[in-house]
């Protein structure tokens, strides 16, 4: 009899933990990941990030396995990854990267399939799942007879999320997974799947390399410098207090900018709208960064604030905005913008 994967129970996700995780390879002097310990909440992002070589991507791989560990441990729910059979390990961890990986010679439902049909579902429950995921991810269901090449990149990303979820694994693994994607394409995907996590919380550990696109998905931000980890804060505090000099580089120079998109319109006291309509409006569902950048753009110091229907709720002025940058201004933590 094989272990049970991790989190067995679907419904629940699960708590990572490394606890001083080492990663060496012969012939070369200095570890790829060094005394690596933190924890990652069950049903919360870590974004993995830091410059080339910092060992981001190796320490996702020995969540589950792709790489041995030279020393420490990883626990999932208290247990230790080597404790699993590590086929069952995997099976209960869903996948995603960059490449996406799907198989070319198959249909989008026997990619979304290919776990299941390890694990024994007939063929009527597979594709349900499938055409479940697919509705889920925002493809419609008369694409489970297609074939990858007839999608485009971000359809074929969106089915790769999909076939990592296929049977509900508590933990997912995110190697860059929107990296290849054009802009406007990645905005939509980041926004779609923070939109996905609110319904169906998982433990996801995410490497990406865009310090935007870490503060956007982030619960927690983990930023690595040569295989170390030197900092692990929610993005409001990354931004407000970087840890030492290196951090404040990495995140940049414009980290008060930054940190604005960590707000809407909805955590600023708005003035009352007056008598006149006039002057360019903002959705309350705004950012704080956009509504900041929509007056810089149209050269007003204020903007009227609508609500989803266009009707007005008021007035935000810019010294309200840039107030949310000073040493005052504080995110609630944990926040995850969805700008």
């Amino acid at each position: 009899m094989t272990d049970a994967p991790p989190g067995s129970n679907a419904s629940n996700a699960g708590e990572i933990v490394f606890d001083g995780v080492t990663k060496t390879y012969p012939g070369r002097e200095q570890a790829a990941v060094q005394e690596l310990s933190f924890e990652v909440p069950a049903g919360e992002i870590c974004v993995l990030i830091g410059p080339s070589g910092c060992g981001k991507t190796t320490a996702l791989k020995l969540v589950n396995r792709l790489i041995p560990m030279s020393g420490g441990d990883i626990r999932i729910d208290g247990r230790s990854v080597n404790d699993h059979e590590v086929t069952e390990l995997r099976r209960g961890i869903g996948y995603v990267f960059q490449e996406i990986g799907l198989f070319p010679h198959m249909t989008v439902e026997d990619n979304i399939g290919s776990v299941p049909r390890l694990l024994g579902w007939d063929k009527k429950r597979i594709r349900a799942r499938a055409a479940e995921l697919l509705e889920l991810v925002g493809l419609d269901a008369d694409s489970l007879r297609r074939y990858p090449g007839e999608f485009s990149g971000g359809q074929q990303q969106r089915v790769g999320v999909a076939r990592a979820m296929a049977v509900d694994p508590p933990i997912m693994l995110m190697d860059e997974p929107f990296g290849a994607i054009d802009p406007i394409t990645r905005d939509r995907l980041q926004n779609d799947f923070l939109r996905l996590h609110k319904e169906i919380k998982k433990t996801i550990i995410f490497v990406t390399h865009d310090i935007d696109e870490a503060i956007k998905m982030g619960n927690r931000i983990a930023i690595m410098r040569a295989g170390h980890l030197v900092q692990l804060d929610t993005a409001d505090k990354l931004l407000a207090d970087p840890s030492d000099d290196f951090v404040a580089s990495f995140v940049g120079a414009d980290r008060g900018l930054k940190r604005l998109r960590l707000w809407t319109l909805h955590d600023v006291e708005l003035e009352p709208a007056g008598d006149g309509a006039g002057g360019p409006a903002v959705s309350i569902d705004s950012s704080l960064r956009d509504a900041l950048s929509m007056m810089l753009t149209e050269g007003v110091g204020e903007l009227n604030v609508t609500n989803g229907d266009g009707s007005p709720l008021g007035k935000v002025r810019m010294e309200a905005i840039t107030g949310y940058v000073g040493p005052g201004g504080s995110a609630s933590e944990g926040q995850v913008a969805q700008a």
